[in-house]
């Protein structure tokens, strides 16, 4: 759904790691779930994708089974 909501928007991975503050391989690695945001970007991250979840609803439904950012931790 991450990358989903991203592409539904028109915004690279790179545009993603500049608002959240990141590089972009934290994007990369997000979005394949091999790693989970730690704070604070896991709150700016989620805002980031709950805002594009109301704007692009069909595109938050595609994977709705997968992990929330705020679910566990990890590097980020």
């Amino acid at each position: 759904m991450r990358s989903q909501l991203r592409l539904a928007a028109g915004l690279t991975q790179k545009d993603v790691a500049d608002v959240v503050g990141v590089k972009r391989v934290a994007v990369a690695r997000w979005e394949l779930g091999e790693a989970h945001p730690r704070r604070p970007h896991r709150e700016v991250y989620l805002h980031l994708l709950k805002g594009l979840a109301e704007r692009f609803p069909e595109a938050a439904k595609v994977d709705e089974g997968m992990p929330t950012p705020a679910s566990k931790g990890g590097s980020g």
